[in-house]
């Protein structure tokens, strides 16, 4: 489980409304300049202070020093982000805020990261349920169950499906899929990763057929295209016509509830995500972002029951 720690693209693509200071601290980041986005903060910070701004730029800091496998100084970062972040809220909750729940999210994955890394997992895995803990009715929820995730939830018991609201076809009750190999497929309408993983998905449909039952969960944000806010039948409408326009369009059948709590019990914070539940209900596999049908193939076949993965 280790090697599969969260490990994200520095540069994933960011908001053109972030501020200067983030994003001159991710571009940096993203030339492997640690030094020079650490310059670039502390100037910041020297002129204006700690600002809201400033932390999430400073939790990217701590990403960047764990890529760099900076152990010492990811988790000096991250202690930073995370105390100065809670003493910004003064008693307020902290989604009131834009930049504090990335700053706390960021802080929280890279101080379990780093305990990982340094082979103390179990400490990782009591650390993040204290913070689970904390901050259960938060946006951070998600994030923080993600990494519970990838070190815990591999040969456990998959957290049930709600399927109660849906589009498209109805989808198999969490009852009707046991005893049939599930590919779990967390998307989002504006995510165009999910978009492109579709020619993967068609693939396995097309070759595995009924023996592994594919079910594309995904949620209500609060808005459609070019981020306009929307009602929940609106975007639930939206949503459909993505689902016929990329993905039934080439999976006839594609399943898909519409749950905010699925995307919370797995910990579906990055999307794609992609989940394999053997006949049994146990999972096999539990990947946050996409994955190539060459990467998952081995895993499909052992589930389907044609070969072991080496």
């Amino acid at each position: 489980m280790q090697k599969r720690l969260i490990s994200y693209a520095l540069m994933a693509a960011a908001s053109t409304a972030s501020p200067a200071i983030i994003q001159d601290v991710r571009e940096s980041l993203a030339r492997d300049d640690l030094p020079g986005a650490e310059a670039r903060l502390q100037a910041y910070r020297k002129q204006n202070g700690d600002t809201p701004e400033s932390l999430e730029a400073l939790s990217w800091l701590s990403r960047g020093a764990l890529a760099a496998k900076a152990y010492d100084a990811a988790e000096s970062y991250a202690r930073q982000a995370y105390d100065l972040s809670v003493r910004q809220l003064h008693g307020r909750a902290l989604d009131s805020d834009r930049y504090l729940p990335v700053a706390v999210g960021a802080a929280i994955e890279v101080s379990a990261n780093v305990l990982a890394a340094r082979g103390e997992r179990s400490a990782a895995v009591d650390y993040l349920r204290a913070e689970l803990r904390k901050f259960q009715n938060t946006s951070i929820r998600a994030r923080i169950q993600k990494n519970l995730n990838l070190l815990t939830l591999e040969g456990k018991p998959a957290p049930a499906l709600d399927t109660r609201q849906y589009v498209g076809p109805k989808p198999l009750t969490w009852a009707e899929l046991k005893g049939k190999p599930v590919l779990l497929f967390f998307w989002a309408h504006w995510c165009g990763d999910c978009k492109s993983n579709v020619t993967a998905l068609a693939r396995i449909e097309k070759e595995y057929g009924k023996r592994i039952a594919i079910v594309g969960p995904t949620q209500r944000y609060g808005y459609v295209e070019q981020g306009n806010e929307a009602p929940a039948a609106a975007e639930l409408k939206y949503i459909a016509q993505v689902r016929e326009q990329y993905y039934a369009a080439r999976i006839p059948g594609f399943q898909t509830p519409v749950s905010e709590e699925n995307f919370k019990n797995y910990g579906a914070s990055t999307t794609p995500t992609v989940v394999l539940i053997d006949s049994r209900g146990i999972v096999r596999l539990y990947h946050p972002g996409k994955m190539s049908y060459e990467e998952l193939k081995p895993y499909l076949d052992k589930l389907a029951g044609l070969r072991r993965v080496q």
